[in-house]
């Protein structure tokens, strides 16, 4: 299984440009984008090319293997326009080819479940051994191992208004997550 991993793009529509030309490249069984997808919300400055109708035609060309979960930002409006659900506080992925048994990837944003990182919420949800916490949010990169829950821990910064200095995503293949640059 082979994943592109997005969070907060927030309306950015050249950088979102940047990451449909990473998917093209990738060629993902799955676009995973994390929330915060149209509006830039009221503690962020508006992005530099904030056009949110772009966004939306772009993620809605890739709509057939988008799997989404709200972020903070979202509104019913969102889904309205968006030809994916994109409301779910979190989701769950499963990929059985990992050596050491399947890993349970738990999608969410990290505003109502998250492993308190930055300024995420601390609020771990019940996970099996072999999984991954997969989460946004934060605009802040992170990939580490923790030992306290026995989990990954992936969040592939921001696509549109990243806070450690550089837009980003994730890919997820053969059990490793990676983080790209845009």
């Amino acid at each position: 299984m082979k994943l592109v991993i997005a969070s907060d793009i927030h309306g950015a529509a050249d950088a979102c440009e940047r990451l449909m030309d990473l998917v093209a490249t990738e060629r993902p069984d799955r676009i995973v984008l994390l929330g915060d997808l149209l509006y830039h919300g009221p503690r962020n400055d508006l992005p530099a090319d904030y056009a949110p109708k772009r966004v939306i035609e772009m993620l809605n060309s890739v709509a057939d293997r988008a799997i989404a979960v709200r972020g903070n930002c979202e509104a019913e409006v969102d889904q309205m326009v968006l030809g994916f659900p994109c409301m779910a506080d979190h989701n769950i992925l499963l990929d059985p080819d990992v050596p050491g048994g399947p890993l349970t990837i738990f999608l969410t944003h990290g505003h109502v479940y998250g492993p308190g990182y930055h300024n995420s919420v601390d609020a771990w949800p019940a996970l099996p051994p072999n999984s991954a916490l997969v989460y946004g949010h934060t605009h802040i990169k992170v990939s580490e191992k923790n030992d306290a829950h026995d989990a990954w821990v992936f969040n592939p910064g921001s696509v549109g208004i990243p806070k450690d200095g550089s837009a980003s995503c994730g890919v997820y293949e053969n059990g490793r997550f990676e983080h790209r640059l845009l």
